[in-house]
């Protein structure tokens, strides 16, 4: 579940293993790519955190964070 707080929403997503990790992020990295929104993350292991806020418009969580957050969960329900 996401969570909004200092200015961004994050979750962690955990998978079983590092390949899943990975591809879940090249999935996510095409849909950031093509929307211009490219979010802030970490990955150790089976751990993926992101972190989205809109720089351009002072850091704070916008309409476009909210939509890359609803296409994130859209690739978990596939």
């Amino acid at each position: 579940m996401w969570q909004e707080t200092d200015n961004t929403l994050t979750r962690t997503f955990t998978f079983l293993d590092f390949s899943e990790a990975f591809a879940f992020m090249t999935r996510v990295a095409l849909i950031a790519e093509k929307m211009n929104h490219h979010p802030e993350w970490t990955n150790v292991y089976n751990k993926v955190t992101i972190r989205l806020s809109t720089h351009d418009a002072g850091d704070v969580v916008t309409g476009k964070d909210r939509e890359l957050a609803s296409l994130i969960d859209e690739l978990l329900n596939k």
